[in-house]
């Protein structure tokens, strides 16, 4: 039975549409891997890619990924709503059909190895693949976003998994890991209030006493 594993790289560009093409084509490049969905967002100046492919594509194809991103993307002069600590803030792997969780794990460690090597990146792994439990969210890795990366960088709990113990200049850091399947989506409410959106995302959100998704 052939193995179809998902990842959702985010990539921390949602206005340049020449950057998120060069990095789509350069996904679409590598053979047994298909882009499912690409979704930009000017204001979190983000993109979401969705793509599937099998155990060996996928690490291929999103080397090809942070070819583009690291060289096309400086969070120097970045702004956005959206917290971001790398140019290619986070890449999860899915268990679709025919891989399990611990294959997807295997997978993080191994693209996260290969990342920092070739690009010198820090790299943190999260959810399934964390090495510690402090560094299972992907908030608490990100909190401080990039601008605080090297201060946060010299706390020993803070050490990458891989790669250097300073941020990138330019790309930052990146968050690699497993996990299963999420659906994200937005609420519109009924206030201009944004103390009162707060307030509700603190009540639901698992790192605040909320809920924590199901597995």
């Amino acid at each position: 039975m052939p193995r179809i594993i998902e990842s959702v790289p985010n990539i921390s560009e949602g206005r340049r549409s020449d950057v998120v093409k060069a990095v789509v084509e350069a996904l679409g490049r590598v053979p047994g891997v298909r882009v499912l969905d690409v979704q930009s967002d000017q204001d979190h100046n983000r993109s979401v890619i969705s793509l599937a492919g099998d155990e060996k594509s996928l690490p291929a194809a999103l080397l090809s990924l942070f070819e583009v991103a690291v060289d096309r993307i400086d969070l120097r002069s970045h702004e956005g709503e959206h917290p971001r600590a790398g140019a290619v803030d986070v890449v999860p792997f899915i268990p679709i059909e025919g891989a399990t969780m611990a294959d997807c794990v295997a997978l993080a460690r191994q693209l996260g190895q290969a990342v920092a090597e070739r690009f010198q990146l820090p790299v943190y792994l999260y959810e399934e693949a964390a090495t510690a439990p402090h560094r299972r969210n992907l908030e608490d890795i990100r909190r401080g976003q990039f601008e605080g990366l090297a201060e946060k960088m010299r706390d020993p709990q803070w050490k990458p998994d891989y790669g250097p113990p300073a941020p990138h200049p330019s790309a930052g850091a990146t968050v690699i890991g497993a996990r299963m399947p999420l659906i994200a989506y937005n609420i519109n409410l009924g206030t201009s209030d944004l103390e009162v959106a707060k307030r509700i995302a603190k009540a639901i959100r698992h790192s605040s006493g909320g809920f924590r998704r199901s597995t």
